[in-house]
């Protein structure tokens, strides 16, 4: 039996801007998402903590070490410069290999800096 399991977190990230005319997605800090393995073009879920939007989309590279989050197309109307997001990923695993996972998590601070991780 395969059961889904959280692959990536990355937790209290600040959105740093939108673009409503862009085609979609969420631009990510490459660094981020290398620390806690997202791919680009990987689907996500995010949960936006200031207004209790969740929405999904995938995860396209930004300019490293500048710590971007943006939303695009429409899910720029679902946030707004300042709002904290949960961005996740999952993966399938066996169930009997399940008791040994650990995600790749990472908190945020002040401009998208790291405070904390579990996992990496």
């Amino acid at each position: 039996m395969l059961v889904y399991l959280l692959k990536s977190k990355i937790h209290r990230a600040q959105v740093t801007g939108g673009d409503v005319n862009y085609e979609g997605s969420l631009t990510i800090d490459r660094a981020l998402m290398e620390m806690v393995g997202l791919l680009p073009f990987e689907k996500i879920l995010c949960s936006n903590i200031a207004n209790a939007a969740r929405f999904e989309t995938y995860a396209i590279p930004g300019e490293r070490g500048a710590g971007q989050i943006i939303l695009n197309g429409a899910a720029a109307h679902l946030g707004k410069p300042g709002d904290l997001l949960t961005i996740m990923s999952f993966t399938e695993t066996e169930a009997n290999e399940a008791k040994f996972w650990k995600p790749r998590v990472i908190v945020l601070g002040e401009k998208n800096a790291v405070i904390s991780e579990r996992g990496i």
